[in-house]
Protein backbone atom coordinates (compact mmCIF):
# COMPACT_ATOMS: atom_id res chain seq x y z
CA UNK A 1 0.00 0.00 0.00
CA UNK A 2 0.99 3.50 -0.64
CA UNK A 3 3.90 2.59 -3.02
CA UNK A 4 3.43 5.11 -5.65
CA UNK A 5 3.05 7.89 -3.15
CA UNK A 6 6.15 6.74 -1.56
CA UNK A 7 8.33 6.27 -4.86
CA UNK A 8 7.20 10.03 -5.90
CA UNK A 9 7.31 11.53 -2.17
CA UNK A 10 11.61 9.97 -2.01
CA UNK A 11 12.17 11.55 -5.35
CA UNK A 12 11.26 15.17 -4.26
CA UNK A 13 13.38 14.71 -0.96
CA UNK A 14 16.06 13.10 -3.22
CA UNK A 15 16.20 16.22 -5.38
CA UNK A 16 15.66 18.79 -2.70
CA UNK A 17 18.85 16.96 -0.73
CA UNK A 18 20.77 16.83 -3.98
CA UNK A 19 20.93 21.09 -3.63
CA UNK A 20 22.85 20.98 -0.44
CA UNK A 21 22.10 24.59 0.96
CA UNK A 22 17.92 25.24 0.34
CA UNK A 23 16.12 28.30 -0.42
CA UNK A 24 12.54 28.83 0.05
CA UNK A 25 11.85 28.73 -3.89
CA UNK A 26 13.21 24.88 -3.59
CA UNK A 27 10.86 24.42 -0.82
CA UNK A 28 8.25 25.60 -2.99
CA UNK A 29 8.56 23.86 -6.01
CA UNK A 30 9.10 20.65 -3.75
CA UNK A 31 5.54 21.06 -1.76
CA UNK A 32 4.11 21.84 -5.41
CA UNK A 33 5.28 18.55 -6.02
CA UNK A 34 4.20 16.64 -3.01
CA UNK A 35 1.25 18.48 -4.20
CA UNK A 36 0.55 16.88 -7.12
CA UNK A 37 1.92 13.57 -5.72
CA UNK A 38 -1.25 13.40 -3.32
CA UNK A 39 -3.41 14.37 -5.90
CA UNK A 40 -1.99 11.27 -8.29
CA UNK A 41 -2.72 9.11 -4.99
CA UNK A 42 -6.79 10.53 -4.86
CA UNK A 43 -6.16 12.51 -2.15
CA UNK A 44 -9.07 14.82 -1.75
CA UNK A 45 -7.87 18.04 -3.71
CA UNK A 46 -8.85 20.11 -0.61
CA UNK A 47 -6.88 17.99 2.05
CA UNK A 48 -3.91 17.94 -0.64
CA UNK A 49 -3.88 21.58 -0.73
CA UNK A 50 -4.87 22.11 3.38
CA UNK A 51 -1.86 19.74 4.05
CA UNK A 52 0.98 21.89 1.37
CA UNK A 53 -0.10 24.69 3.39
CA UNK A 54 0.06 23.64 6.72
CA UNK A 55 3.87 22.20 5.74
CA UNK A 56 5.06 25.42 4.35
CA UNK A 57 3.88 27.27 7.77
CA UNK A 58 5.36 24.70 9.85
CA UNK A 59 8.45 25.42 7.90
CA UNK A 60 8.40 29.25 8.58
CA UNK A 61 7.54 29.02 12.30
CA UNK A 62 10.15 26.85 13.07
CA UNK A 63 12.84 28.62 11.16
CA UNK A 64 13.37 25.09 9.19
CA UNK A 65 15.76 26.57 6.25
CA UNK A 66 17.86 28.02 8.55
CA UNK A 67 19.21 24.69 10.03
CA UNK A 68 22.18 23.08 8.91
CA UNK A 69 20.31 20.08 7.54
CA UNK A 70 17.37 21.75 5.87
CA UNK A 71 16.19 19.28 4.13
CA UNK A 72 15.84 16.54 7.35
CA UNK A 73 13.97 19.11 8.92
CA UNK A 74 11.60 19.60 6.26
CA UNK A 75 11.42 15.60 5.70
CA UNK A 76 10.80 15.72 9.68
CA UNK A 77 7.72 18.76 9.17
CA UNK A 78 6.10 16.77 6.48
CA UNK A 79 6.27 13.57 8.35
CA UNK A 80 4.70 15.14 11.25
CA UNK A 81 2.16 16.90 9.83
CA UNK A 82 1.24 13.42 7.44
CA UNK A 83 0.94 11.50 11.22
CA UNK A 84 -1.26 15.02 11.86
CA UNK A 85 -3.57 14.36 8.40
CA UNK A 86 -3.69 10.65 9.81
CA UNK A 87 -4.85 11.13 13.37
CA UNK A 88 -2.20 11.97 15.80
CA UNK A 89 -2.70 9.27 17.91
CA UNK A 90 -3.72 5.25 17.74
CA UNK A 91 -7.74 5.58 18.22
CA UNK A 92 -8.28 2.41 20.07
CA UNK A 93 -11.81 0.54 20.35
CA UNK A 94 -13.80 1.35 23.11
CA UNK A 95 -15.06 -1.31 25.47
CA UNK A 96 -18.40 -1.03 27.52
CA UNK A 97 -17.85 -1.18 31.43
CA UNK A 98 -20.94 -3.34 31.73
CA UNK A 99 -20.12 -6.81 29.27
CA UNK A 100 -20.72 -7.44 26.60
CA UNK A 101 -18.93 -4.27 24.71
CA UNK A 102 -20.94 -4.30 21.45
CA UNK A 103 -19.63 -3.22 17.90
CA UNK A 104 -22.05 -3.02 15.14
CA UNK A 105 -20.58 -3.49 11.63
CA UNK A 106 -21.89 -1.59 9.01
CA UNK A 107 -21.48 -0.69 5.30
CA UNK A 108 -21.88 -1.37 1.76
CA UNK A 109 -22.20 -4.86 0.12
CA UNK A 110 -18.89 -5.90 -1.15
CA UNK A 111 -17.02 -3.92 1.19
CA UNK A 112 -15.95 -7.00 3.04
CA UNK A 113 -17.72 -6.22 6.38
CA UNK A 114 -18.05 -9.82 6.96
CA UNK A 115 -14.64 -11.03 6.12
CA UNK A 116 -13.70 -7.85 8.65
CA UNK A 117 -15.91 -8.75 11.22
CA UNK A 118 -14.49 -12.43 11.51
CA UNK A 119 -11.02 -10.93 11.34
CA UNK A 120 -11.56 -8.76 14.73
CA UNK A 121 -12.99 -11.45 16.21
CA UNK A 122 -10.07 -13.36 15.91
CA UNK A 123 -7.89 -10.41 17.22
CA UNK A 124 -9.78 -9.82 20.19
CA UNK A 125 -9.91 -13.56 20.92
CA UNK A 126 -6.11 -13.03 20.83
CA UNK A 127 -5.64 -10.33 23.24
CA UNK A 128 -8.23 -12.43 25.82
CA UNK A 129 -11.03 -11.67 24.94
CA UNK A 130 -14.37 -14.40 24.04
CA UNK A 131 -16.23 -12.68 21.47
CA UNK A 132 -19.57 -13.55 19.82
CA UNK A 133 -20.55 -13.70 15.85
CA UNK A 134 -23.91 -11.96 15.05
CA UNK A 135 -25.25 -12.99 11.32
CA UNK A 136 -27.67 -10.26 11.25
CA UNK A 137 -27.92 -10.20 7.31
CA UNK A 138 -31.29 -11.42 6.65
CA UNK A 139 -31.40 -10.33 2.90
CA UNK A 140 -28.53 -12.85 1.75
CA UNK A 141 -28.34 -16.45 3.05
CA UNK A 142 -24.71 -16.44 1.53
CA UNK A 143 -23.56 -13.89 4.18
CA UNK A 144 -24.84 -15.52 6.52
CA UNK A 145 -23.10 -18.83 5.17
CA UNK A 146 -19.98 -17.28 5.02
CA UNK A 147 -20.00 -15.67 8.47
CA UNK A 148 -20.75 -19.16 9.90
CA UNK A 149 -17.97 -20.37 8.04
CA UNK A 150 -15.67 -18.14 9.03
CA UNK A 151 -15.89 -18.69 12.41
CA UNK A 152 -15.79 -22.46 12.26
CA UNK A 153 -12.36 -21.55 10.36
CA UNK A 154 -11.32 -19.30 13.57
CA UNK A 155 -13.04 -21.16 16.19
CA UNK A 156 -15.19 -18.29 17.34
CA UNK A 157 -19.18 -19.11 17.77
CA UNK A 158 -21.64 -17.41 15.57
CA UNK A 159 -24.93 -16.66 17.01
CA UNK A 160 -28.11 -16.71 13.53
CA UNK A 161 -31.57 -17.32 13.38
CA UNK A 162 -31.18 -17.50 9.33
CA UNK A 163 -34.04 -15.33 7.51
CA UNK A 164 -37.12 -15.88 9.54
CA UNK A 165 -36.37 -12.81 12.29
CA UNK A 166 -36.05 -9.32 11.80
CA UNK A 167 -32.39 -7.89 12.90
CA UNK A 168 -33.21 -6.25 15.37
CA UNK A 169 -34.65 -9.72 17.50
CA UNK A 170 -31.73 -11.49 15.69
CA UNK A 171 -29.68 -8.79 17.60
CA UNK A 172 -31.05 -8.69 21.16
CA UNK A 173 -31.37 -12.41 21.01
CA UNK A 174 -27.63 -13.26 20.60
CA UNK A 175 -26.98 -10.31 23.51
CA UNK A 176 -28.78 -12.04 25.78
CA UNK A 177 -27.03 -15.55 24.41
CA UNK A 178 -23.57 -13.37 25.47
CA UNK A 179 -24.42 -12.26 28.24
CA UNK A 180 -25.28 -15.98 29.64
CA UNK A 181 -22.47 -17.30 27.88
CA UNK A 182 -20.20 -15.56 29.41
CA UNK A 183 -19.06 -13.51 26.57
CA UNK A 184 -16.81 -10.00 26.56
CA UNK A 185 -18.11 -9.08 22.90
CA UNK A 186 -20.71 -9.22 20.74
CA UNK A 187 -20.18 -8.26 16.73
CA UNK A 188 -23.35 -7.41 14.96
CA UNK A 189 -22.78 -8.27 11.15
CA UNK A 190 -25.35 -6.21 9.33
CA UNK A 191 -26.97 -6.15 5.95
CA UNK A 192 -25.26 -4.06 3.44
CA UNK A 193 -26.53 -2.95 -0.04
CA UNK A 194 -24.65 -2.17 -3.73
CA UNK A 195 -25.56 1.62 -3.26
CA UNK A 196 -27.15 3.62 0.10
CA UNK A 197 -30.97 3.22 0.26
CA UNK A 198 -33.16 4.73 2.55
CA UNK A 199 -34.34 1.10 3.45
CA UNK A 200 -30.79 0.61 4.42
CA UNK A 201 -29.99 3.50 6.58
CA UNK A 202 -33.22 3.06 8.52
CA UNK A 203 -32.68 -0.08 9.68
CA UNK A 204 -29.68 0.96 10.63
CA UNK A 205 -30.95 3.40 12.74
CA UNK A 206 -33.29 1.40 14.39
CA UNK A 207 -30.86 -0.92 15.25
CA UNK A 208 -28.53 1.28 16.81
CA UNK A 209 -31.14 3.21 18.66
CA UNK A 210 -32.59 -0.43 20.17
CA UNK A 211 -28.50 -1.45 20.97
CA UNK A 212 -26.89 1.33 21.80
CA UNK A 213 -23.96 -0.35 20.89
CA UNK A 214 -20.34 0.77 22.19
CA UNK A 215 -18.86 1.14 18.56
CA UNK A 216 -20.51 1.64 15.39
CA UNK A 217 -17.66 0.66 12.66
CA UNK A 218 -17.85 1.56 9.41
CA UNK A 219 -16.28 -0.82 7.22
CA UNK A 220 -15.10 1.02 3.70
CA UNK A 221 -13.34 -0.49 0.49
CA UNK A 222 -9.87 1.15 0.17
CA UNK A 223 -9.66 0.69 -3.73
CA UNK A 224 -12.51 2.84 -4.01
CA UNK A 225 -10.75 5.45 -3.54
CA UNK A 226 -12.77 9.22 -2.92
CA UNK A 227 -15.69 7.21 -3.30
CA UNK A 228 -15.10 5.70 0.04
CA UNK A 229 -14.90 9.21 1.17
CA UNK A 230 -18.46 9.94 0.01
CA UNK A 231 -19.47 6.64 1.45
CA UNK A 232 -18.15 7.37 5.04
CA UNK A 233 -19.58 10.79 5.04
CA UNK A 234 -23.14 9.70 3.89
CA UNK A 235 -23.04 7.18 6.68
CA UNK A 236 -21.46 9.17 9.46
CA UNK A 237 -24.52 11.53 9.12
CA UNK A 238 -26.80 9.07 9.55
CA UNK A 239 -25.26 6.75 12.23
CA UNK A 240 -22.46 8.84 13.86
CA UNK A 241 -20.11 6.63 12.78
CA UNK A 242 -17.49 6.30 16.08
CA UNK A 243 -14.88 4.28 13.86
CA UNK A 244 -13.77 2.84 10.27
CA UNK A 245 -11.47 0.05 9.12
CA UNK A 246 -10.30 0.21 5.73
CA UNK A 247 -10.28 -3.22 4.14
CA UNK A 248 -8.24 -4.02 0.87
CA UNK A 249 -5.75 -1.69 1.48
CA UNK A 250 -2.92 -4.18 0.01
CA UNK A 251 -4.51 -4.15 -3.02
CA UNK A 252 -4.45 0.23 -3.14
CA UNK A 253 -0.84 1.20 -4.10
CA UNK A 254 -2.26 4.71 -4.23
CA UNK A 255 -4.01 5.03 -0.69
CA UNK A 256 -5.63 8.04 -1.46
CA UNK A 257 -8.56 6.91 0.65
CA UNK A 258 -6.97 7.04 3.79
CA UNK A 259 -4.97 10.22 3.94
CA UNK A 260 -8.28 11.95 2.82
CA UNK A 261 -11.06 9.91 4.70
CA UNK A 262 -10.66 10.91 8.75
CA UNK A 263 -9.89 14.49 7.56
CA UNK A 264 -13.25 14.97 5.52
CA UNK A 265 -14.80 13.30 8.27
CA UNK A 266 -13.53 13.20 11.47
CA UNK A 267 -14.08 9.99 12.02
CA UNK A 268 -10.81 7.56 13.07
CA UNK A 269 -9.29 4.89 11.00
CA UNK A 270 -8.85 1.96 13.83
CA UNK A 271 -7.99 -0.69 11.95
CA UNK A 272 -6.79 -1.52 8.26
CA UNK A 273 -7.38 -5.05 6.33
CA UNK A 274 -3.71 -5.64 4.62
CA UNK A 275 -4.39 -9.03 3.19
CA UNK A 276 -7.02 -12.20 2.52
CA UNK A 277 -5.60 -13.99 5.94
CA UNK A 278 -7.39 -14.28 8.96
CA UNK A 279 -4.76 -12.31 11.13
CA UNK A 280 -4.40 -9.47 8.95
CA UNK A 281 -5.69 -7.20 10.36
CA UNK A 282 -3.62 -4.20 11.73
CA UNK A 283 -4.15 -2.01 14.32
CA UNK A 284 -4.13 2.09 12.56
CA UNK A 285 -1.44 3.59 13.84
CA UNK A 286 -0.77 6.96 12.33
CA UNK A 287 2.97 7.33 13.18
CA UNK A 288 3.68 4.02 11.80
CA UNK A 289 1.69 4.50 8.78
CA UNK A 290 3.10 7.89 8.10
CA UNK A 291 7.09 6.22 8.53
CA UNK A 292 5.92 4.00 5.47
CA UNK A 293 4.27 6.66 2.94
CA UNK A 294 7.47 8.55 3.52
CA UNK A 295 9.83 5.46 2.89
CA UNK A 296 11.12 5.67 6.67
CA UNK A 297 10.65 2.12 7.37
CA UNK A 298 8.11 0.29 10.35
CA UNK A 299 10.54 -1.43 12.19
CA UNK A 300 8.66 -1.32 15.09
CA UNK A 301 5.87 -3.13 13.47
CA UNK A 302 8.33 -6.06 11.80
CA UNK A 303 9.71 -6.21 15.66
CA UNK A 304 6.27 -6.93 17.23
CA UNK A 305 5.35 -9.83 14.11
CA UNK A 306 8.04 -11.35 14.72
CA UNK A 307 7.62 -11.70 18.80
CA UNK A 308 4.42 -12.77 17.38
CA UNK A 309 5.95 -15.46 15.32
CA UNK A 310 8.61 -16.59 17.56
CA UNK A 311 8.31 -18.73 20.81
CA UNK A 312 11.35 -17.77 23.02
CA UNK A 313 12.06 -21.17 23.90
CA UNK A 314 11.99 -22.22 19.98
CA UNK A 315 14.44 -19.31 19.27
CA UNK A 316 16.90 -20.45 22.30
CA UNK A 317 16.91 -24.31 20.97
CA UNK A 318 17.36 -22.48 17.09
CA UNK A 319 20.76 -21.12 18.98
CA UNK A 320 21.83 -23.76 19.97
CA UNK A 321 21.49 -26.05 17.11
CA UNK A 322 23.09 -23.31 15.12
CA UNK A 323 26.09 -23.11 17.61
CA UNK A 324 26.55 -26.94 17.43
CA UNK A 325 26.24 -26.74 13.78
CA UNK A 326 23.05 -29.75 14.43
CA UNK A 327 20.19 -27.57 12.21
CA UNK A 328 18.71 -29.69 9.98
CA UNK A 329 15.97 -29.29 7.13
CA UNK A 330 13.08 -29.90 9.72
CA UNK A 331 14.46 -26.87 11.65
CA UNK A 332 14.71 -25.29 8.18
CA UNK A 333 11.45 -26.27 7.77
CA UNK A 334 9.57 -25.16 10.88
CA UNK A 335 11.73 -21.30 10.50
CA UNK A 336 9.68 -21.27 7.00
CA UNK A 337 6.44 -21.52 8.65
CA UNK A 338 6.92 -19.27 11.53
CA UNK A 339 8.35 -16.48 8.46
CA UNK A 340 5.12 -17.47 6.82
CA UNK A 341 2.80 -16.90 9.56
CA UNK A 342 4.36 -13.02 9.62
CA UNK A 343 2.84 -12.08 6.22
CA UNK A 344 4.21 -12.04 2.99
CA UNK A 345 7.88 -11.43 2.36
CA UNK A 346 7.70 -8.66 0.28
CA UNK A 347 5.46 -6.83 2.85
CA UNK A 348 7.88 -7.60 5.76
CA UNK A 349 11.02 -6.44 3.51
CA UNK A 350 9.01 -3.16 2.94
CA UNK A 351 9.23 -2.80 6.88
CA UNK A 352 12.78 -2.34 6.76
CA UNK A 353 13.58 1.21 6.28
CA UNK A 354 14.38 2.00 1.69
CA UNK A 355 14.09 -1.65 1.24
CA UNK A 356 10.87 -1.55 -0.27
CA UNK A 357 11.63 1.38 -2.16
CA UNK A 358 15.07 0.01 -3.46
CA UNK A 359 13.67 -3.33 -4.47
CA UNK A 360 11.03 -1.51 -6.66
CA UNK A 361 13.45 0.63 -8.24
CA UNK A 362 15.22 -2.27 -9.08
CA UNK A 363 12.51 -4.56 -9.81
CA UNK A 364 13.24 -6.82 -7.29
CA UNK A 365 9.95 -9.73 -7.48
CA UNK A 366 10.18 -11.50 -3.97
CA UNK A 367 8.42 -15.01 -5.40
CA UNK A 368 6.44 -16.75 -2.31
CA UNK A 369 5.93 -19.71 -4.70
CA UNK A 370 9.94 -20.32 -4.19
CA UNK A 371 8.84 -20.95 -0.62
CA UNK A 372 6.29 -23.35 -1.10
CA UNK A 373 8.53 -25.45 -3.66
CA UNK A 374 11.02 -25.77 -1.00
CA UNK A 375 8.53 -27.02 1.64
CA UNK A 376 7.20 -29.45 -1.00
CA UNK A 377 10.42 -30.77 -1.31
CA UNK A 378 11.28 -30.88 2.53
CA UNK A 379 7.84 -32.65 3.36
CA UNK A 380 8.40 -35.18 0.57
CA UNK A 381 11.42 -36.14 2.88
CA UNK A 382 11.00 -38.58 5.56
CA UNK A 383 12.14 -37.70 9.23
CA UNK A 384 15.46 -39.64 8.30
CA UNK A 385 15.91 -37.47 5.46
CA UNK A 386 15.69 -34.07 7.10
CA UNK A 387 17.78 -34.75 9.56
CA UNK A 388 20.97 -36.51 7.94
CA UNK A 389 20.25 -34.86 3.93
CA UNK A 390 24.00 -36.10 3.14
CA UNK A 391 21.87 -39.79 2.65
CA UNK A 392 19.78 -38.37 -0.25
CA UNK A 393 21.40 -39.73 -2.96
CA UNK A 394 19.84 -40.17 -6.77
CA UNK A 395 16.94 -42.22 -6.50
CA UNK A 396 15.75 -40.79 -3.10
CA UNK A 397 16.13 -37.08 -5.09
CA UNK A 398 13.98 -38.52 -7.92
CA UNK A 399 11.44 -39.47 -5.19
CA UNK A 400 11.33 -36.10 -3.47
CA UNK A 401 11.04 -34.38 -7.08
CA UNK A 402 8.17 -36.71 -8.15
CA UNK A 403 6.47 -36.19 -4.58
CA UNK A 404 7.03 -32.37 -4.57
CA UNK A 405 6.28 -31.72 -8.36
CA UNK A 406 9.46 -30.26 -8.63
CA UNK A 407 12.60 -31.52 -10.37
CA UNK A 408 16.13 -33.11 -9.74
CA UNK A 409 17.50 -30.40 -10.27
CA UNK A 410 15.26 -28.12 -8.05
CA UNK A 411 15.93 -30.39 -5.14
CA UNK A 412 19.56 -30.52 -6.17
CA UNK A 413 19.63 -26.86 -5.72
CA UNK A 414 17.54 -26.61 -2.47
CA UNK A 415 20.38 -29.61 -0.88
CA UNK A 416 23.60 -27.63 -1.99
CA UNK A 417 22.20 -24.46 -0.30
CA UNK A 418 21.80 -26.02 2.62
CA UNK A 419 25.04 -27.85 2.79
CA UNK A 420 26.89 -24.22 2.12
CA UNK A 421 24.43 -23.24 4.86
CA UNK A 422 25.61 -25.93 7.14
CA UNK A 423 29.51 -25.17 6.37
CA UNK A 424 28.88 -21.83 7.42
CA UNK A 425 27.24 -22.39 10.74
CA UNK A 426 30.11 -25.05 11.91
CA UNK A 427 33.03 -22.68 10.77
CA UNK A 428 30.89 -19.77 12.52
CA UNK A 429 30.55 -22.48 15.73
CA UNK A 430 34.40 -22.45 15.97
CA UNK A 431 35.09 -19.01 15.65
CA UNK A 432 36.20 -18.98 12.07
CA UNK A 433 34.09 -16.84 9.78
CA UNK A 434 33.81 -17.85 6.33
CA UNK A 435 35.42 -15.60 3.55
CA UNK A 436 32.41 -14.80 1.09
CA UNK A 437 33.35 -14.20 -2.23
CA UNK A 438 34.19 -10.67 -3.06
CA UNK A 439 35.32 -9.64 0.13
CA UNK A 440 38.51 -8.21 1.10
CA UNK A 441 40.14 -8.99 -1.91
Amino acid sequence: MFDSLTDRLQGTFKKLNSKGKIAESDVDLALREVRVSLMEADVNLKVAKSFVADVKETIRERHALESLNATQQVIQVVNQEMIELLGSDQSKLETSPALPTTYLMVGLQGSGKTTQSAKLALLLRRQGGKPLLVAADIYRPAAIRQLETLGNQLNVPVYSEGTSSPPEQIAANAIKQARSGGHTHVIIDTAGRLQIDEAMMAELERLKQQLRPTETLLVVDAMTGQEAVKVAERFHERLGVTGLIMSKMDGDARGGAALSIRAVTGVPIKFVGTGERPESLEPFMPERIASRILGLGDMLSLIERAEAAFDERQAQELERKMRTATFSLQDFYNQLQMVKSMGPLDELLGMIPGMGSAMRQQDVKVDDRQLKRIEAMIQSMTPQERDHPEIIRNSRRKRIALGSGTTVADVNALLAQFSQMQKMMKQLSTGKMPKLPGMFR
